[in-house]
């Protein structure tokens, strides 16, 4: 007998009373425009009440150190079960949490190395570089310190007496290089590549060296000391921040942040290093991808590793299936996008045996190439199958189709959302008049005709993370869309070598905008400046009183809008202000009109409503750079800290968009875009093209690659088989291209309809 979630009532943000009935131990997928109220349906209201009442299991004690959840504004929620939300938040943790530590891979690994692993070393922790007693000592379990970049510090084609060393302090003539020309110990006229090793071990890293030399007829002792050595000692072993400016910018240039030169970046003690298994150590097993370190696994026979084998297998099995066979376990974790992130969260998941669990999912197709989502839909069916409720908020038809029950919310977004307008299977929807019926099966043509590039922006020798050497153009004044599958080296290119050579270029990204709850859109694009000097000419008083920041604010909650009361033992609460009643301003400044509304009347107005009201013709420009690029929904005054990753990239798109003769660069803009947005968005990245604008997007999505001037398309696969340049050409020639994935995608899909 099938059962349901019930939710009646559902009032959380722009929801109108939104009553609904979702299977249970079935995969239901919530699909409307961005803004319309999936998310405040599915995490505001569902599993934030799910999470609620699980804590409110827990002891008082327990619970003050849990987050605190507000009871959702429903009038009733039932038959929850346990949520686990899995959400795109990136994987912070720093330098010591790695995909091996977060996904727990790697301490089963430690387990097997203190099992079988010979010479025996003793127990796990031993081989845990966050543990002191396995972490190398040189540079404590991080892998990396400090240390003298030798490139810039040695001209090896010079001898000494032409002016090899490069360091400050060294110039020819100078009293450092006296010392090491008189040493005696150097020929100093033959070229630093003709050294022997053990001459270089002496110039570089001698221990100080006594030295006698003639001065003015008599003869001193003074002392050598290896030049790098010597320079370490000066500026590297004390802290740069404490030398004059000038010192540190002469220093800079000669310092990298490289691997440590004991462990040589594997972060563990040489005696951890020393016991291996099948002539592999630990370190090493870590650098390889999953896909090579599961037949490594699989070839280790001894009966007592026998359970470990198992499970090893079976996890990294999982990371196979879900597209990430390219990550190694000695992956930090901050390195990862949101959407690896979240595969990397899945994986966790699925190792775990819970069942008749609620699984939450946002928008888990993000970074995946279209190839590789039914990988995705085979997780949530295996999800699904152990007896689990999976709830997606999602925008990608193919995921869409995975669904057993749809329910789209709309019709349109924020005030003109918050409405159920389908519920239902995927055939029914593609009957129905809503903006995702009606675009399910639309599909944008290839372009027929390309901009000429004004220039390029060459890209040259670039080996970051899995580059294989990469040299490209990219053409200046055109649409370029950098693509291929996850791992592929796409961000490695943009985001770490082409912004290193073009720092001036504007990046816009889904990183959060302003986390504190007093900035919001009309302070984020700057109108309300503008708003309160119109407040302040029309009613001839000040404008800092048409502030909460500043003397308007409401003295009771010093213009937050809201009390937090600290209950001590029960958990924060957050009420309304009743001196303002939430409006944030003093009670005089309300009685200042402008056009018949007081300052709280206009923060509450959605920017297509706003459009409507104001006459300022700064004001208009910016509200219309933020309808046109689709936020025309959101109030001037709600708070940035609750806007999702796709509207914060588009809120910082909105402030960028008068800029000419810039380089934008995108990272995935169709984020949280519903279909029937993308067409805006494509005219917004045209209209900046045709601005003289050069715009370099990252992307999957097949509508947005479509329609570029130019394509580069990375890969062939993810990982070490990745970061070369697969195809760079039109979309029209991708289509025929060899060994192009996207090329290949591309060609299914222009079939299919």
């Amino acid at each position: 007998m099938q059962e349901y979630i019930e939710v009646r009532g559902a009032r959380e943000n722009n929801l109108k009373n939104v009553s609904l009935r979702i299977p249970k131990r079935k995969i239901t997928i919530f699909t409307g425009v961005s803004g319309s109220g999936k998310s405040s349906i599915v995490f505001d209201t569902i599993a934030t009440e799910a999470q609620r009442q699980l804590n409110e299991n827990f002891s008082m004690f327990v619970r003050n150190f849990l987050p605190r959840y507000a009871q959702p504004d429903a009038d009733a929620i039932e038959n929850l079960s346990m949520a686990i939300v899995v959400d795109q938040n990136r994987l912070g943790g720093g330098s010591h949490s790695t995909m091996g530590t977060v996904t727990d891979i790697y301490s089963v690994l430690r387990l097997l190395f203190s099992r079988v692993g010979q010479p025996y070393v003793g127990s796990a922790n031993l081989f845990s570089f966050n543990d002191p007693q396995g972490m190398c000592p040189d540079c404590n379990g991080i892998g990396r310190k400090l240390e003298v970049d030798l490139e810039r510090a040695l001209d090896m084609s010079k001898s000494l007496n032409e002016g090899a060393l490069l360091l400050p302090d060294y110039g020819v003539t100078s009293w450092d290089w006296s010392l090491c020309t008189q040493s005696g110990l150097f020929d100093n006229d033959k070229k630093l590549s003709d050294y022997s090793p053990e001459e270089m071990e002496l110039l570089l890293y001698s221990k100080p060296y006594k030295v006698k030399t003639e001065m003015a007829g008599k003869t001193i002792n003074l002392t050598f000391d290896g030049v790098i050595a010597k320079f370490n000692r000066k500026y590297i072993t004390r802290d740069l921040k404490t030398l004059s400016e000038r010192t540190q910018k002469a220093v800079e240039p000669f310092i990298t942040y490289g691997p440590c030169s004991l462990c040589k970046g594997a972060r563990l003690s040489q005696a951890a290093l020393g016991s291996k298994i099948n002539g592999y150590n630990i370190a090493q097993l870590s650098a390889m991808e999953a896909s090579e370190l599961i037949n490594v696994i699989h070839h280790i026979t001894d009966p007592v590793a026998a359970p470990m084998v198992k499970m090893l297998t079976q996890r990294l099995q999982y990371l196979i299936d879900i597209g990430l066979e390219y990550l190694s376990l000695n992956r930090e974790t901050d390195t990862l996008s949101g959407g690896e992130s979240q595969r990397v969260k899945i994986v966790k998941h699925l190792s775990s045996s819970l069942m008749d669990v609620m699984y939450v999912f946002d928008e888990p197709s993000i970074g995946l190439h279209p190839r590789d989502v039914h990988r995705l839909n085979e997780l949530l069916q295996k999800l699904r199958d152990r007896g689990n409720t999976v709830l997606v908020v999602e925008h990608d038809p193919e995921v869409i189709k995975a669904a057993d029950h749809i329910v789209d919310v709309g019709p349109r977004a924020g005030s003109g959302g918050g409405t159920i307008v389908y519920e239902g299977d995927f055939d029914g929807l593609l009957h129905t008049d809503t903006l995702t019926g009606k675009h399910l099966l639309q599909s944008m043509p290839i372009k027929s005709t390309f901009r000429k590039p004004t220039g390029k922006l060459p890209i040259k020798n670039a080996h970051v993370n899995n580059l294989q050497n990469v040299s490209v153009d990219i053409p200046k004044g055109v649409l370029t869309v950098v693509t291929g599958v996850a791992g592929s080296g796409k961000s490695s290119l943009i985001h770490q070598v082409f912004l290193r050579q073009h720092p001036d270029a504007i990046v816009i990204d889904q990183s959060a905008v302003g986390t504190s709850s007093r900035s919001n859109p009309a302070t984020y694009t700057g109108i309300m400046d503008d708003v309160r000097k119109a407040f302040a000419t029309a009613n001839k008083v000040s404008p800092s009183l048409f502030s909460f920041n500043s003397k308007g604010a409401c003295e009771n909650c010093q213009g937050l809008g809201v009390i937090y009361s600290d209950l001590a033992f029960l958990s924060n609460v957050k009420t309304p202000c009743e001196v303002c009643g939430g409006k944030r301003f003093k009670d005089e400044v309300l009685e200042y009109k402008l056009h018949g509304k007081s300052i709280t009347d206009v923060l509450a107005m959605s920017v297509r409503e706003a459009l409507d009201y104001f006459g300022v013709k700064e004001i208009v420009n910016r509200l219309q750079a933020m309808s046109d690029v689709g936020l025309d929904y959101l109030t001037l005054g709600q708070p940035l800290s609750t806007l999702s990753g796709g509207e914060c990239q588009r809120i910082k798109l909105a402030s960028e968009l008068h800029k000419k003769g810039s380089i934008y660069v995108m990272d995935e803009p169709t984020t949280g875009l519903h279909m029937s947005d993308i067409g805006h968005l494509l005219t917004i990245m045209n209209r900046l093209v045709d601005t003289g604008n050069t715009v370099i997007v990252i992307e999957h999505n097949t509508d947005v690659i479509k329609n570029a001037d130019w394509i580069i398309d990375m890969g062939p696969e993810g990982g070490t088989k990745g970061g070369r340049v697969v195809f760079e050409g039109t979309p029209q020639q991708i289509l025929t291209a060899e060994g192009s994935l996207t090329g290949a995608y591309l060609q299914v899909a222009e079939h299919s309809h």
